[in-house]
């Protein structure tokens, strides 16, 4: 017996009790909850990803570009300016992981959730004071140099989720 609609039928839309249902649900993969042997395995074979060596890199890819900024413009403030955008990221990242390591935030999953959020607030504002106080911390600020640090810098991220570690069987 074909279950009688109660909306409109609109295209490529599946209304609640459809047949569409019924085929996503038999689709999709069962959840299965892992075993502690599973769960350490997993954990050996993706390891999570050091915040800490995160700041680092971004840190050294920042003043390599700083360097190699002043050098090939041979005008100081650019280098200077792109190294600001680099700390502009560093320094609140460190805060972040500084706080997201902390033993309160481990200590439950919605103590952990609450942790991040805070320290995500943390991390925008004082970004953004940073960018406020560029133009009288850096003199003859280059804007474009300095929105090159930050990107570049925030690029870090995801070249050390591509590049972290496995250990090796």
């Amino acid at each position: 017996m074909e279950p009688t609609p109660t909306a409109p039928a609109r295209p490529g839309v599946a209304r609640p009790g459809s047949m569409a249902d019924d085929e996503d649900a038999a689709q999709a993969p069962a959840f299965k909850a892992l075993t502690r042997e599973e769960a350490q395995a997993l954990r050996q074979k993706e390891p999570p990803l050091n915040p800490w060596r995160v700041v680092a890199w971004q840190l050294g890819v920042g003043g390599v570009a700083a360097l190699l900024a002043a050098l090939v413009t041979g005008r100081q403030e650019v280098g200077w300016s792109l190294l600001y955008g680099a700390i502009t990221v560093v320094v609140p990242g460190a805060l972040m992981a500084r706080g997201m390591t902390s033993p309160l935030s481990r200590m439950s999953p919605g103590a952990g959730a609450v942790s991040f959020m805070s320290w995500e607030m943390v991390k925008i504002a004082v970004s953004v004071a940073m960018l406020m106080l560029a133009p009288r911390l850096v003199p003859h600020l280059s804007w474009l140099a300095l929105l090159a640090g930050l990107v570049l810098c925030m690029k870090v991220y995801w070249v050390a989720l591509l590049w972290r570690g496995t250990k090796k069987d």
